[in-house]
């Protein structure tokens, strides 16, 4: 009797697969192949690197926040580097000349594609203006960089004005001016958001005498730049209570009166 049981498809599948045509390239179908590729490759090359269908059209800036710092300023900064085939402008180049402006505190460069550079810059921001001997004022970041000098000091923003005693006077040679100012703006950039707005000046009399004016007419004695943090917490916590002189010299034991 025959044997009755039904053939495994997967068996019925390989030998098809075995007794299947298998396709082979003559050593002539291999080298047109390779020709093929290469053409295509180079094709495809020349279309991204060198023609111009794939050309910078437009320069896209974000970032920049005001009129202090435009968008036709940077542009202007990248120039020819951001123009050609956007696959050959060298981003580096392009984000150092950004960054170049005294008012860019970063750049990031990148690309856009089909035919769009694009520049993200972070601003520079003040958080004292410098009252120089001419009566102009210099604008200085948190990372004490000097990036503008203008007529008058931004609103809201610490002055930083050297009164400078007879003693510190004698000292100069040991603590300069340039370190007076760094040390006053570094305990401008420490203030809280809420002191910073009311903190007109910052008076240096001497390296351990610093003096802030707040609006209202109060005053603080802040003493040198040292333990400015900790200087800054004691004083939001004396600014509760009432005084028009508020000691935070030595911020182990605070003072209040007026």
């Amino acid at each position: 009797m025959a044997d009755a049981r039904l053939a495994d498809p997967l068996d019925e599948e390989f030998e098809a697969e075995e007794h299947a045509p298998r396709l082979r390239l003559s050593r002539r179908g291999v080298l047109v192949l390779g020709v093929l590729v290469t053409v295509l490759l180079g094709a495809l090359s020349w279309l991204v690197f060198l023609s111009s269908v794939l050309d910078v059209r437009s320069v896209a800036v974000q970032g920049a926040q005001d009129e202090k710092l435009t968008a036709d300023e940077v542009r202007a900064a990248i120039g020819t580097v951001g123009s050609g085939p956007l696959a050959r402008v060298d981003l580096d180049e392009a984000r150092q000349r950004v960054e170049a402006i005294p008012r860019v505190a970063g750049a990031e460069v990148w690309r856009g594609w089909p035919h769009t550079l694009r520049v993200k810059v972070t601003q520079r921001t003040a958080v004292a203006a410098v009252k120089g001997e001419d009566g102009r004022f210099t604008q200085v970041d948190a990372g004490g960089v000097s990036f503008a000098t203008e007529p008058a000091a931004p609103a809201g923003v610490p002055v930083v004005e050297l009164r400078l005693s007879q003693q510190a006077r004698d000292a100069e040679s040991v603590i300069g001016r340039a370190q007076l100012v760094q040390g006053a703006v570094a305990v401008a950039a420490a203030l809280p958001a809420e002191v910073q707005q009311r903190a007109g000046a910052v008076l240096v009399h001497s390296y351990d005498d610093i003096q802030l004016q707040l609006s209202g007419g109060a005053t603080v004695r802040w003493g040198s730049p040292e333990q400015t943090d900790r200087k800054a917490r004691v004083l939001v916590a004396l600014l509760n209570q009432k005084g028009t002189n508020f000691d935070v010299s030595a911020p182990e034991a605070p003072a209040v009166s007026g």
